[in-house]
């Protein structure tokens, strides 16, 4: 019996880390944490009810993620960003990104297309409230981003090619949030011609495509907050 409890103790601590760790790493994509705020573990402990060990467990975790600065005797702070990591984080999502997609232009099957379907329906759905000027959902919207692009790449047949791209595009997407810009007819357009590339399974047209699609939002981001403040 206190076999049994000490498992269940332990897997309450794990699934309490995961969740804190969780809830922690989306505030800072998704901009709720600000790039070079200090995270004091007193306020953590009030936003997330976890104990010190269990946050400092995070952050030492987000820390290896590159979410999370950590400096000798000062404690943690929120990474900062810049123009150079900006454009570092596009390339490497357009390397990993025009890969991952060549493979699942030719391995995709039916149900594969199905869900590129399903996914550009609910993007497209939500581009188009935006669009009207309608009250939508910003964290939606790029949830609904994400979740296209990622099953655009989704029978590449790679788990580890999946998880490196889901890496870099969350870093990526934490300088959109943080701008809240959206191209507005014009990512709409890209993202329907991606979508019918991926149906016409036309990897060089899908490439021509995300490519402008990519240099095109880091453009119009850096354009709406100029200047981001460059890495020391």
């Amino acid at each position: 019996m206190h076999e049994t409890n000490g498992y269940q103790t332990v897997a309450m601590s794990l699934s309490l880390a995961q969740s804190t760790h969780a809830a922690l790493r989306s505030d800072i994509i998704f901009g709720m944490l600000a790039p070079g705020q200090r995270l004091k573990l007193d306020d953590l402990q009030a936003r997330y009810g976890a104990s010190v060990p269990t946050l400092r467990e995070v952050l030492n975790r987000l820390t290896s993620e590159a979410l999370v600065v950590a400096e000798d005797q000062k404690g943690f702070t929120v990474a900062p960003i810049s123009v150079e990591n900006l454009h570092e984080l596009a390339s490497l999502r357009k390397l990993i990104e025009f890969h991952a997609l060549e493979l699942s232009f030719q391995h995709g099957d039916v149900d594969w297309e199905a869900e590129v379907v399903a996914s550009h329906y609910r993007l497209a759905r939500i581009e188009d409230r935006l669009m009207a000027g309608e009250a939508a959902d910003r964290l939606e919207w790029k949830r609904c981003d994400f979740g296209f692009h990622q099953t655009l790449i989704g029978a590449c047949g790679s788990r580890e090619l999946l998880a490196l791209h889901r890496a870099v595009f969350d870093k990526y997407l934490r300088y959109q949030m943080i701008f809240l810009t959206f191209r507005g007819q014009i990512a709409a357009d890209e993202h329907r011609a991606l979508k019918e590339a991926a149906l016409a399974r036309d990897f060089p047209a899908a490439r021509a495509v995300l490519e402008r699609h990519i240099d095109g939002g880091v453009e119009h981001a850096l354009r709406a907050q100029e200047p981001v403040a460059a890495t020391p």
